[in-house]
C-alpha cells in the first residue's frame, strides 16, 4: 500500500518540477537591460507600418462571443441527438431548458444589440 503513495508522491514531485524549473531558468536568464531590436514592434517577423496600437471596437469581441456560445451548445446538442431514441422524457426536458436559457441569452444579446453588425 505504502509503494501505491511512492508512485503518487514521485509523481507530484514531477509535476511540480515541471511548473517551478522552467519559472527558476527564466528568471535566472532574464536580462536586466533588453535589447532595443527585442523590444521593437514587429508582426509576424517584419516592421510594422503605421500605428502599432490599433483598437478593435466592442462590437466585434460581442459578436464573437455570442458565436463562441452558440457553437457550444451545438457540440452539447450532438451527443444529445445521437442517444435521443435511449434517453427518456427526463432528458429532453432537460434539453429543452437547456436551449431556452441559451434563447434566453439570445434575446438578451438582440435586445442589447449585440448581433448588429454596424
Amino acid at each position: 500500500m505504502l509503494t501505491a503513495y511512492g508512485y503518487i508522491a514521485i509523481f507530484l514531485v514531477i509535476a511540480i518540477g515541471f511548473g517551478i524549473v522552467p519559472l527558476i531558468i527564466s528568471l535566472r536568464e532574464r536580462q536586466t537591460r533588453p535589447d532595443p531590436v527585442k523590444l521593437s514592434t514587429y508582426e509576424c517577423g517584419v516592421e510594422t507600418i503605421g500605428p502599432t496600437w490599433v483598437q478593435f471596437r466592442v462590437g466585434f469581441y460581442l459578436y464573437a462571443l455570442v458565436f463562441v456560445i452558440f457553437d457550444v451548445e451545438t457540440v452539447f446538442l450532438y451527443p444529445w441527438a445521437v442517444a435521443y431514441g435511449k434517453l427518456g422524457l427526463y432528458a429532453l426536458v432537460e434539453m429543452f431548458v437547456f436551449v431556452l436559457l441559451l434563447a434566453v441569452g439570445l434575446a438578451y444579446a438582440w435586445r442589447k444589440r449585440a448581433l448588429v453588425w454596424k
